[in-house]
């Protein structure tokens, strides 16, 4: 006899939607659909919407409930009084027979699938209605789980039922406009996966802050999943690259965060609790790489079938060591959101008085309270959304950069850190300035404006700020490739959306500086290290790894395939580390390897220290991490790119340590470009060019060096020109020499970012690719749409 109040899953299909809710059409679809495809999900049926509506007419519920709602609704009753007395009136009501028998005749078929007397079950409430088959209703209503038995079965489910009318889910219908009386509850009641012996969490086929498509992000935590999806603890965080998460031959994992899973929620004879995680668990990944490729692969097929991102829930059986989808619907944050295809322009109608002004980062404008931070040791009292006004900001700054609305500093110039971490995070910034911190008051409320060419303005008082958005899809087609400059991974998927053709500069010293933080020669010779604090701190960032080099390895190929994969296929061209010898000495252990120099900056740098002894064991662990990034994780996009390479022996001698790391040019389509930024690169293009497959044009270097400025030096700063002739004369030589051998030529250096007529200099003379600042894409492109057509 067929039953008229349940379905089992496997007859369950989307189409179901309004008689069985969201949660429990989605099941069925992938059990029917997806199961040929190896995904895993536990069994279980549905109670239908007609089931509830014949609870609430044998119950004679329905004008007793109406008649409560008017109260609240008429102001007479409150809410606390109005979902207490409906939840009562429900939880007092008993099924019909027919549909006792029906729930307690699949409980029983279940218990025999699965050779148990009394499976254990999870009971999940899920909201719907003919009308309104999109409600999901997300969060209201309540689940059980680790249920037992066919008595506890059918209680648990009057208490589903008496869920729909909890408080939040009452205003939760108030607010959206849904009629009370209209939605019905669909319970779910799926085989117990038990993730309180292993664990269990989240899937999105989505990056969730920018919406970039071609990722899977995963977490994760110890026992059930409720602490993740509640975001009650830190877990596990794991990136996978989509497009290539089917390859066997790769094991795709861009990110692998080991979070703090503080507790973990288990089951107790009164339900579930929360017990403390071992020092094990918190040391510990939740998911094996295999596991998190198997994971990615199924939310993949999911995302296909679907035809849309999705969220997914997991769960890890403790018992068997099997990983199911428990769950999944469509990802609704960004979905909601409009697709990235505008840009913002900003301007000031009226201003005001000028405090103080600075070099213009990025083209914002904002507005808020100053807030002036000068020491370090007082980044704790900045307040999110406030302004930023310091002297200067290092590494350690960063976590309170990214909560500022804006950034203004009194030293530094276009190439420092707050600047290039400015650009990175998308905040407006003002550096150089001299003396914000004098010139603008603690709390004064101030107007930043990066919209007004290459100065920047910080002007008293808050101001209107009229902003316009440009649709990328409108900007013209122009035939310079134009690519990107990224330093962080963080930043890489924030500008995914742009119109351009690959990252034209990638730079390792911010990722060793600002996420692995350890001098590599500390790591590779952890033994010699004398000093004990330095031993404890290096001892502390490399938990979990035995061999304390696997750390710089393994976080190093993690972020560059990050970046690489927000611009797949398309080449990303990666710099080998450019440290000074000032600036690894500030890396932790760094002050036991390097020595001081008088010129850091025409030192010991770039390609010298590739193959010198004191750093050769260094390089060799960069050189780990790129063939990890390109052949394991498989983002073969990957471009070497050399760095102050000062003649034609230090780039034999280079070459042959890359060969010797089989990092060999040409095998594996691998490609190495080298930096011209130094005149014997011009002056010898030729002989160049027939040991790299291209060049890229480090203008600030090159425009130092041609004409003997230090680029940091403020009382030279008004000859220091990207525009010289002998620089256009240089670059002008390069591009000619280098096409003359085949070879490419780039430029990622500053100047096109900046001045519109150097990017204009650099077309007419048949550059291959201009990499500029990812907030000048958009003015770049405009202009140099109308100099093609000139």
């Amino acid at each position: 006899m067929q039953n008229q109040y349940i379905l089992w899953f496997d007859q369950i299909t989307a189409n179901d939607l309004p008689s069985v809710g969201g949660k429990n059409a989605s099941l069925g679809e992938m059990l029917k659909y997806l199961k040929d495809k190896n995904i895993n999900v536990p069994n279980g049926f549905a109670l239908t919407a007609k089931s509830f509506w014949t609870f609430i007419e044998h119950n004679n519920l329905k004008d007793k409930l109406q008649f409560l709602i008017n109260r609240y609704k008429e102001k007479k009753a409150s809410l606390q009084i109005t979902g207490k007395a409906i939840r009562k009136l429900i939880l007092r009501g008993k099924f019909p027979k027919e549909i006792q028998k029906e729930i307690v005749d699949a409980y029983l078929k279940l218990s025999s699938q699965y050779n148990r007397p009394n499976v254990d079950v999870a009971i999940r409430s899920s909201a719907t209605a003919e009308d309104l088959p999109s409600a999901s209703f997300a969060g209201q209503l309540e689940s059980f789980l680790n249920i037992k038995g066919k008595n506890n079965i059918l209680k648990k489910c009057v208490h589903c039922y008496a869920s729909l009318f909890t408080d939040r889910a009452i205003i939760y219908r108030e607010e959206k406009g849904f009629d009370h009386m209209q939605i019905a509850v669909s319970v779910g009641i799926q085989k117990m996966v038990r993730s309180d012996m292993a664990g269990a969490g989240v899937i999105f086929t989505l990056d969730t802050e920018s919406g970039f498509s071609n990722v899977i992000e995963i977490s994760a935590a110890f026992g059930l999943g409720e602490n993740v999806v509640q975001g009650t603890i830190t877990p596990d965080e794991y990136i996978t690259f989509k497009p290539l998460v089917e390859d066997e031959t790769k094991i795709p994992i861009l990110q692998k965060k080991m979070g703090r899973k503080e507790k973990k929620m288990i089951y107790s004879p009164k339900g579930t609790k929360n017990i403390r995680t071992t020092l094990k668990q918190r040391e510990s990944f939740v998911l094996t790489d295999k596991e998190i490729l198997i994971l990615s692969r199924w939310a993949k097929l999911i995302e296909d079938h679907y035809k849309k991102p999705m969220d997914i829930e997991w769960a890890k059986d403790g018992p068997t060591n099997e990983l199911f989808i428990v769950q999944a619907r469509p990802e609704t944050v960004q979905a909601q959101k409009e697709r990235k295809t505008h840009f913002s322009s900003y301007k000031i109608p009226c201003p005001s008085q000028v405090i103080i002004e600075g070099l213009a980062i990025g083209e914002k404008a904002v507005s808020g309270k100053a807030q002036i931070i000068k020491s370090i040791k007082d980044i704790n009292r900045f307040e999110e959304g406030s302004i930023l006004v310091t002297k200067t900001t290092s590494p350690d700054w960063v976590p309170i950069m990214k909560k500022a609305k804006g950034i203004i500093t009194d030293l530094g110039g276009r190439t420092s850190h707050a600047a290039i971490v400015s650009r990175e995070l998308n905040v407006a910034a003002i550096v150089g300035t001299i003396n914000a911190t004098t010139k603008i008051k603690d709390g004064q409320e101030i107007t930043l404006s990066c919209a007004e060419g290459s100065i920047g303005k910080v002007y008293d008082k808050i101001l209107e700020i009229e902003k316009e958005e440009i649709d990328i899809e409108k900007l013209p087609k122009i035939k310079t490739n134009i690519m990107i400059n990224i330093a962080s991974s963080e930043g890489a998927f924030h500008w995914w959306h742009l119109p351009v053709k690959g990252i034209g500069l990638a730079r390792l010293e911010f990722i060793i500086n600002n996420i692995i933080k350890i001098h590599p020669m500390a790591l590779v010779h952890f033994d010699k290290i004398k000093n004990a604090k330095t031993k404890n701190m290096i001892s502390k960032l490399t938990k979990g790894y035995k061999d304390k080099s696997s750390y710089f390895v393994d976080t190093l190929a993690y972020s560059v395939a990050k970046i690489a994969a927000s611009q797949y296929p398309n080449d990303v061209i990666v710099r080998m580390s450019d440290f000074k010898t000032n600036e690894y000495f500030n890396l932790i252990g760094g002050d036991e390897f390097e020595f001081k120099e008088e010129n850091p900056m025409l030192g010991f740098r770039g390609a010298s220290r590739y193959y010198n002894k004191k750093y050769v064991d260094g390089f060799k662990l960069e050189c780990r991490a790129i063939k990890k990034a390109r052949e394991i994780i498989g983002l073969d996009n990957i471009i070497i790119m050399i760095p102050f390479c000062r003649t034609l022996d230090e780039a034999d001698k280079v070459l042959k340590i890359l060969k010797d790391n089989d990092l060999s040019r040409g095998e594996n389509n691998l490609k190495v470009y080298v930096m011209a930024e130094i005149p014997s690169n011009i002056i010898l293009a030729d002989k160049f060019a027939t040991k790299f497959d291209g060049f890229s044009i480090g203008s600030n270097d090159l425009t130092q060096l041609t004409l003997g400025i230090d680029r940091d030096s403020e009382e030279l700063s008004s000859i220091f020109d990207e525009n010289n002739e002998a620089v256009k004369i240089s670059i002008a030589k390069l591009i000619k020499d280098a096409h003359s051998k085949n070879a490419k030529v780039g430029i990622c250096g500053q100047a096109p970012s900046d001045k519109l007529e150097f990017a204009k200099f650099l077309v007419q003379n048949g550059i291959d690719s201009i990499s500029l600042n990812p907030d000048s894409v958009i003015k770049v492109i405009n202009y140099l749409s109308k100099i093609e057509k000139k």
